[in-house]
């Protein structure tokens, strides 16, 4: 899965912490570490939220784009 390494790699760039991620896209700070160690996906309506928050496209999130 690339979408948790892309999620963790936005985020660092971002500056921010997991719990901070969290509170801005409305999950809880355990769904964005299952992500980023690639236990479990986000659901469609969270990639569009993660993309709009980290003004990426959902392909760039999900590996189809590398931009």
């Amino acid at each position: 899965m690339i979408i948790g390494k892309r999620i963790k790699e936005l985020r660092l760039q971002a500056g921010i912490s997991q719990k901070t991620l969290a509170e801005k896209i409305g999950v809880n700070k355990r769904a964005v570490i299952f992500w980023e160690q690639e236990i479990n996906e986000p659901k469609a309506s969270y990639v569009r939220n993660l993309a709009v928050f980290f003004e990426v496209s959902a392909d760039y999130l999900l590996g189809i784009s590398n931009y």
